[in-house]
This record gives structure tokens, sequence and C-alpha cells, in this order.
């Protein structure tokens, strides 16, 4: 398996930023990529279970399910069921924690996933700097004093 990975700290508390994150439904709120998302599954997006159903800005579309949601550890976990990457077994986490010296937010994000050696590179650089870190600099934007 392959993994990609991005962390930031974010100038705002961990609670304030997990309560951002963790609606599994609302990445459109904070996302650039992300042009809309609605749930297929009934209930709501705090349920393991959920599967959100992802609009890419390029017309694309990412099905996802939740695995994992740990208020406690402020993280979330969730695997890709459709998209038009060429992956298989992805699992990705992202999870908050708190910079004790600052009172600000640690966010770190990765995933792990199967794919073709020849696609590995671009696919690290898409998910790791693509997604995680530009879902993290937005949030970056979204605090910043």
């Amino acid at each position: 398996m392959t993994r990609a990975y991005a962390s930031a700290v974010i100038a705002a508390s961990a609670e304030e930023v997990w309560s951002v994150i963790r609606d599994f439904d609302g990445l459109p709120a904070w996302m650039p990529a992300i042009a809309a998302s609605s749930l297929d599954t009934d209930g709501t997006a705090a349920e393991v279970g959920a599967v959100r159903r992802l609009t890419l800005g390029d017309g694309g579309t990412v099905v996802e399910r939740l695995l994992v949601l740990d208020d406690l550890a402020r993280s979330q976990t969730y695997e890709i069921l459709e998209s038009p990457f060429p992956v298989r077994r992805y699992v990705a986490t992202v999870r908050v924690a708190p910079v004790t010296d600052t009172g600000q937010a640690f966010v770190e994000w990765w995933t792990d996933f199967d794919s073709e050696a020849a696609d590995v590179p671009e696919l690290v650089t898409l998910f790791a700097d693509g997604v995680f870190g530009a879902g993290m600099a937005s949030l970056q934007r979204r605090y910043a004093g």
C-alpha cells in the first residue's frame, strides 16, 4: 500500500476546526475542489456507514463511506467506494489535535491505497497536495488573523 500524507497548523482551536471537519457532508463549505455533497444513505452525516456523493469542480463524482467518527480523538476515517481515480482500497483519516503551547490546531490527513506502480507518484501528489493540502490551506485562510 502507498501512503499520501499532509499536515498543517491552523490558527484556531482544535475544537473549532474539528467542528468544521467533523461534518461528513460539509466539504463544500471548506474544500475548494468540492462543488456539492449529498448523502446517499438515510440518517445523518454523523452516523458510521453514512455514504456521501461528492461532485468535484470538474464535474467528476466521488462516493465515500464514513468508517469511523471519533469525537474524543477528533478523527474521521472514510473509504472511497467510487471515483475517477485509479485506486483500490483507498482509506483516509483526518485528525485534529491541539497545539498545547499556542492553542492552535494541528491537522493531519492521510490515505493508504493501492494502485498501479506507474500511477503512484502522480496519485501521492494529487492526494497529499491537491486534496489534503488544499483543504488545509483553505482552513488556514478561513482562520487567518
